[in-house]
């Protein structure tokens, strides 16, 4: 069975099939499958009966398996965590806001996968925003006053002890351990080159993790990388994935952005989470 690759027609994601994840990958799978994924930046697999196992290893075909910093991993798996919450959860969505993953870290992951075992029949969506789209048809006004910007990046609005996700956050669903270490601080381009594509892309967001701009006061800083923001979610750059279980679904936090949406309440849902840093 050859492997098809099949566009979502939306701004960004395929649908891989012909792929048997269970079983081990040849080096040329792995190579069709990285070609695929940096052309559409979502990949997604579907009917995957897939073991813990198999996502670590599927995982590893693309990088190392990198540690959450802020959550507690899964009994035995220090690289996995589960993103679950039950049917009578009160406490917020978790990662409801737009964001790529760590980028508060100085060698962020590049890459995350998610897996579904429990669905609610409503609800749950993951969107997707096209980075690259984005940064193709920014204005050219916008472009050359972030042209050359580094943003500042932190984990502190949301893994801070005074965070979203701090002492105050209580959730029987998953454990969520605040840190000081969420007051660092990491400097990015705003526009990247994405290593692999050659393309440019613009690089995390505002409200998750990008405070500032280097070298420019704060409440300027902050209206231009609100305005940055405001661009790069556009509906005509996102593609609004609908989950069923059983399926795989992989983005590179260097061309998307994400984030989490709820509707489901009544309803319990678990996915299973590996992210993956870029081999030295």
């Amino acid at each position: 069975m050859s492997m098809t690759v099949t566009p979502t027609g939306e701004a960004c994601g395929a649908f891989i099939s012909g792929v048997d994840l269970t079983q081990p990958l040849s080096e040329q799978q792995i190579k069709n499958i990285r070609a695929a994924w940096n052309e559409h930046h979502v990949i997604i697999f579907k009917n995957q009966k897939l073991s813990d196992d198999d996502l670590e290893r599927i995982s590893e075909y693309f990088g190392d398996l990198a540690i959450d910093p802020f959550v507690k991993p899964m009994e035995g798996r220090k690289h996995m965590i589960s993103i679950q919450r039950e049917a009578d959860e009160t406490s917020p969505i978790f990662a409801d806001i737009w964001h790529a993953d760590w980028t508060f870290k100085a060698d962020p992951p590049f890459a995350t996968t998610l897996y579904s075992i429990e669905i609610p029949p409503v609800g749950g969506d993951t969107l997707f925003a096209n980075q690259i789209q984005a940064a193709a048809e920014m204005p050219e006004d916008l472009r050359q006053r972030v042209e050359g910007k580094m943003a500042i990046h932190s984990a502190k609005m949301g893994y801070s002890k005074k965070g979203s996700y701090g002492d105050k956050f209580k959730s029987h669903s998953m454990e969520i351990t605040p840190s000081d270490e969420a007051l660092d601080s990491e400097t990015h381009p705003f526009i990247i080159t994405h290593p692999e594509s050659g393309k440019e892309s613009i690089y995390g967001s505002a409200i998750a993790y990008i405070v500032g701009i280097e070298d420019m006061p704060h409440k300027e800083a902050m209206a231009l990388v609100m305005e940055v923001q405001r661009w790069q979610i556009q509906e005509r750059f996102v593609y609004r994935h609908k989950w069923e279980e059983d399926m795989l679904v992989m983005w590179d936090n260097r061309s998307v952005l994400h984030k989490a949406t709820g509707g489901f309440e009544g309803h319990r849902r678990e996915l299973h989470r590996t992210t993956i840093s870029a081999r030295a």
